[in-house]
């Protein structure tokens, strides 16, 4: 199957800073350890050489360059913040409500060029807003581990939903084998909509699932570098960000 865009409009376009927060997860860091090294005109998102890890307490070595739109925090000292990815998290700055862009359904897509580069992983993925705590799924687009790209032929694409505190959700994640030049430009896209998601790879269906996080959602695009090593800057190119609601 096909994706068919003509049953969608755009009300999100990512070619403007104006549409992004700079930083990332920074109720869990700050917003100038977090701060994300990225171009416009064309989009790129960078790790440099000189970057410092996000957050050496909860992600180690860790190293990232993240565009989201949209964050809010308890305060300090709290548990309240947005993607709780383990138990242990304690709000280090505290981060007033802004949202550029949270959709609630809708289309999803980026084209994007990802790296070889085995300490290195792209992403383009979906959490809530977290209005409660309960509304914190994920909807995973793609995320491409450099150890993963067979330089020129072939990648392994990881795409689903994951519930985290939702216990509305079940885990239903896949890893899609694609035969392609994933350094060269692909596009990734989603349909979310009440009754689950599909996701595509170049507008050919790849997966769909019945779990749908049915709440405002916000976007996270960004590369992250496990380990440092190898030539500087690591470059993440995307020709486009879009987001799309049913007419």
């Amino acid at each position: 199957m096909a994706l068919d865009r003509s049953r969608f409009e755009l009300e999100f376009d990512g070619a403007s800073p104006d549409g992004w927060l700079p930083f990332y997860l920074p109720q869990w860091s700050s917003r100038e350890r977090t701060a994300t090294r990225v171009s416009f005109n064309p989009l790129e998102l960078r790790i440099d050489e000189d970057q410092l890890p996000w957050s050496e307490e909860y992600g180690g070595a860790l190293r990232v360059s993240n565009l989201q739109t949209g964050v809010r925090s308890g305060p300090v000292g709290s548990t309240s913040g947005q993607h709780p990815f383990r138990d242990d998290l304690i709000v280090r700055e505290h981060q007033p409500e802004q949202r550029t862009y949270t959709p609630h359904f809708g289309l999803i897509e980026a084209r994007v060029s990802a790296l070889a580069d085995p300490n290195c992983m792209v992403a383009l993925w979906l959490i809530g807003f977290e209005e409660t705590p309960e509304q914190s799924g994920e909807i995973c687009i793609f995320e491409i581990f450099g150890k993963e790209v067979q330089a020129g032929t072939a990648a392994i694409i990881g795409l689903g939903v994951h519930p985290f505190r939702d216990p509305t959700l079940e885990d239903d994640f896949a890893r899609i084998g694609l035969v392609a030049d994933v350094e060269q430009p692909h596009t990734y896209s989603a349909v979310w909509h009440a009754g689950g998601v599909e996701f595509y790879i170049d507008d050919s269906l790849v997966y769909q699932t019945v779990q749908s996080p049915d709440y405002p959602m916000q976007l996270m695009l960004n590369i992250y570098e496990g380990e440092a090593g190898g030539a500087y800057p690591k470059r993440f190119p995307i020709e486009y960000v879009r987001g799309y609601r049913a007419r």
